[in-house]
């Protein structure tokens, strides 16, 4: 239908609906459209994908050591807590972390799917509620994917970190649009990326390292589309608003980085938090693994044009300033190619075990 054979002008039919720290907006204006967010959207539609399918669930794992890395990649490593440790304690830490980390997945995921659904009912654009409503039934998918791998595969769940329910809560409470998209498809998703692509690339254990492919194929697209629409808008800002999002950026990006330190584990397990966290701060190790999940963030803030001196800064002292030069569409290009060849890996894995089970 086009906009342009209304009887009266848009602007006189525009509907605000004011509401508690959030405005529905509903527009009319259907027939315009961004051809980048639009090409989103055909994509968000035609790669939609059924967990039950896709995924073969039927991969046994070991809870002892869910993802099959070396011990020398847990943060405590090498610590004093860690050298009292027997092996089969040893083996329960390696359970417990990753249950921590797919629970920090699980709870991101949960988080995007309220974000995102708020994002349909208060962004003004409608090329944009069109991509946001693709982007709803990712996320839903997304949480189903991680609770079921964390009730069925570890049998073991954590709460939610402190900094990730503190950015969510920002996210979702702030009356701002644009702010709810920085939150979430920029930082949260961002950061998700790179923590998922450690588990892709590295892991030994072939049910881990699918699901979280399949999950970055879909967030490739989602801080894409946070990028498009917040390159657009952000020139149209003041200079005082860019620099409220700049500090809202800053805060977010101190808070992510530090949410890794994993105290709920320890604790849980009962080893001295202090002496683990003090370890943690001081890991080279972990240190690299923090720069690294600026990968996707950093070079997706420059590109928006969040880039005045206080977040170069920011960047400089969290040692990641040079990721401003990555090249976010191939970084996006070989998160959907990696996703496809996931699928075929699989599908020769599925058809070796048809082919041993009938000549057993």
């Amino acid at each position: 239908m086009s906009t342009r054979t209304y009887t009266l002008p848009l602007e006189q039919t525009q509907w605000h609906i004011p509401g508690h720290g959030a405005q529905t907006i509903f527009n009319w204006e259907y027939d315009e459209g961004r051809d980048r967010l639009l090409t989103l959207y055909e994509k968000g539609k035609n790669n939609q994908w059924n967990a039950a399918n896709r995924i073969d669930w039927s991969i046994q794992i070991d809870p002892e050591d869910p993802l099959g890395f070396p011990d020398e990649y847990l943060p405590i490593y090498g610590s004093n807590e860690w050298n009292k440790l027997n092996a089969k304690e040893r083996a329960n830490v390696k359970h417990h972390y990753e249950s921590w980390r797919f629970s920090q997945f699980l709870h991101g995921e949960q988080g995007a799917l309220i974000c995102t659904a708020k994002i349909v009912q208060t962004v003004p654009d409608m090329d944009s509620k069109f991509y946001a409503a693709t982007q709803v039934i990712d996320e839903a998918r997304h949480v189903e994917v991680y609770s079921r791998y964390l009730q069925e595969k570890l049998q073991l769940a954590y709460p939610i970190t402190g900094p990730l329910k503190t950015l969510i809560e920002q996210g979702v409470s702030d009356s701002r649009w644009d702010v709810t998209y920085l939150a979430m498809q920029i930082i949260i998703e961002g950061l998700a990326l790179a923590a998922f692509n450690v588990i892709r690339d590295l892991a030994k254990e072939p049910l881990g390292r699918a699901i979280n492919a399949y999950v970055m194929q879909d967030e490739a697209r989602h801080v894409a589309f946070g990028r498009f629409a917040l390159r657009d808008y952000y020139p149209q800002l003041s200079s005082q608003e860019i620099a409220e999002r700049e500090d809202f950026v800053i805060e977010a990006c101190y808070l992510m980085r530090d949410r890794f330190l994993s105290e709920e584990v320890w604790e849980r397990l009962g080893l001295d938090v202090k002496d683990c966290v003090t370890f943690l701060d001081a890991s080279p190790l972990m240190r690299e693994f923090r720069r690294m999940l600026f990968t996707r963030i950093v070079p997706t803030l420059k590109d928006i044009g969040l880039w005045g001196p206080r977040v170069r800064e920011t960047f400089v002292k969290m040692e990641v300033l040079n990721f401003s030069e990555a090249n976010l569409d191939e970084l996006f290009s070989h998160d959907e190619a990696v996703a496809v060849e996931f699928d075929r890996l699989m599908a020769g894995r599925e058809k070796n075990v048809e082919e041993t089970i009938t000549h057993a």
